[in-house]
């Protein structure tokens, strides 16, 4: 039986998961500078962790479960999205410290580019002429927000332009990892599309938390009891992370990737408030006509 979903639902899915991401992108930023790259990028799941599992409970005793396939292809899968969307959140992160909130973000958000061009190279997809169009607009908003600005103080070439490149290496693998969770999400089988996402979001960050904690326990103890001698912030940037990552998988399930990632670029006006109001960071002219680029560059590529 085919399970009826309203065609709106994914965009209601997706808008909130990417307010939840902002904000959790901001607490985050702020967890760095006590705890580590590392560190701050493990608060996401390990205190994401309990707020997930209440959901799945939740879940549980209001709804019917059914029977889940559970086989190596959704292992696969799984640790796929899993140790992608690690490395991703640490160098989104190490971006974050070294440029603006606003343009890291903007950086990070060619991640529906990119989903085209994996799809391209691995699965065979054609994004086409238009496609091919969006691409170079996106690319060269980012560029042209990232094109440093006339100083009269000495900057190394590396200090411009190493925390865009780690912007979009870390946006190639939020694609990589939103591709390997709607993976798994799907290679559960046909049940209700809430029971498969939350299933995945839970043993996502059941493993995530497992391999950093046992990481961090053989190498910086220090930063381990430091996460959780700051258990009051992290616990409420845990739950602003589940919940986004409630949302986004939610729309995974309904809807494809390219789709989803494309809408989120709202993100991108989110971080600017946000930018304005947390961190009193201005965004020049030149960033706002790159934000705009891109935007339109994904617009394009929806479209298409």
């Amino acid at each position: 039986m085919i399970e009826a979903i309203p065609s709106w639902l994914w965009i209601v899915f997706t808008l909130g998961g990417a307010f939840s991401q902002t904000a959790r992108n901001a607490m985050q930023r702020g967890l760095t500078e006590s705890l580590g790259t590392i560190g701050a990028t493990h608060v996401r799941f390990l205190f994401g962790l309990p707020f997930a599992l209440l959901f799945w409970l939740i879940m549980r005793f209001t709804v019917d479960m059914p029977a889940l396939d559970f086989d190596w292809a959704f292992i696969g899968w799984l640790l796929f999205g899993s140790l992608s969307q690690i490395f991703a959140t640490g160098w989104m992160l190490s971006a974050m410290r070294m440029r603006s909130f606003v343009v890291t973000t903007a950086a990070i958000k060619t991640e529906p580019l990119q989903v085209a061009v994996f799809g391209a190279a691995f699965l065979g997809e054609r994004i086409g002429l238009f496609g091919i169009v969006a691409v170079v607009v996106a690319t060269c908003g980012v560029i042209l927000m990232s094109w440093p600005a006339v100083s009269s103080g000495a900057q190394r070439p590396r200090d411009r332009w190493w925390p865009l490149l780690v912007g979009i290496g870390a946006g190639g693998l939020f694609a990589l990892s939103s591709v390997g969770f709607r993976g798994a999400i799907l290679s559960l089988g046909d049940g209700a599309f809430y029971v498969r996402a939350t299933t995945v979001l839970v043993c996502g960050l059941l493993l995530q938390s497992a391999l950093i904690s046992a990481w961090l326990l053989w190498r910086d103890r220090k930063t381990l009891v430091a996460i959780l001698q700051a258990w009051r912030p992290s616990l409420l940037a845990g739950f602003v992370g589940a919940l986004g990552s409630q949302f986004w998988f939610l729309a995974f399930a309904v809807e494809t990737v390219s789709r989803v990632r494309t809408l989120a670029l709202i993100e991108v006006l989110m971080a600017q408030v946000v930018s304005r109001r947390l961190f009193s960071q201005h965004t020049s002219a030149a960033e706002a006509t790159g934000i705009s680029l891109v935007m339109a560059g994904v617009v394009l590529l929806l479209n298409t």
